[in-house]
């Protein structure tokens, strides 16, 4: 969950437990701090490897504890390498599945169960338009996009009965630091990389 996302939640009254990786560590400790004072909620930070099932099994426990139970949960951890099947090493295919659908599958296979106990919850997914209709230079992410929409659509089938609602978001271009380091990847200019990327509807999306 990144900075707008854990901000609006705060303001609809969430308690929130933001899991960010290691590296921006600092960043979820800030908004652990602000976001009572902006925006009137709650939140708790956690550094995680998101495709490391201990690291998962912690941040659950956490919020468990901090709140006494899960309602909702939202899968927003991705990476893009920007790179086609000739060019993708297996390291850098396995790293994108694993942030970007093994992560998912551990979270669901650790929450699922808390939220049963509790009568129900629900999980939103972060997939991606290109989820859904591909797009070029980028099959790693194109392929665990895919697996994304597809995960969603099965876990809403098995876990609907016990009153867990599981959804996923596809999204074009978002102005993010993810989008400006496909430009970085890609050896294009940020400037007209983000312009094209608004078409052929601008401007492109924000976080917000």
């Amino acid at each position: 969950m990144d900075e707008p996302d854990a901000v609006t939640a705060a303001i609809a009254g969430a308690e929130l437990t933001i899991t960010i990786r290691r590296l921006h560590f600092e960043s979820a400790k800030t908004m652990n701090a602000t976001i009572p004072a902006t925006a009137g909620g709650t939140a708790v930070a956690t550094a995680a490897d998101v495709s490391n099932e201990d690291d998962i099994v912690r941040v659950v426990e956490t919020a468990k504890e901090s709140f006494g139970g899960i309602d909702v949960v939202f899968n927003n951890a991705g990476i893009i390498r920007r790179t086609t099947a000739v060019e993708t090493t297996v390291e850098e295919w396995d790293r994108v599945f694993g942030v970007n659908v093994r992560a998912i599958f551990l979270m669901c296979k650790h929450v699922v169960p808390i939220m049963k106990a509790n009568g129900g919850g629900s999980i939103v997914n972060t997939g991606s338009g290109w989820g859904l209709k591909g797009g070029g230079q980028a099959i790693s992410y194109c392929a665990s996009k895919g697996a994304v929409v597809n995960m969603t659509r099965a876990l809403a089938i098995d876990h609907g009965p016990d009153g867990i609602r599981v959804n996923s978001v596809n999204p074009g271009d978002v102005d993010t630091g993810m989008l400006l380091d496909e430009a970085r990847q890609l050896g294009q200019d940020q400037t007209g990389f983000l312009a094209e990327a608004a078409e052929p509807v601008e401007p492109h999306g924000t976080a917000e």
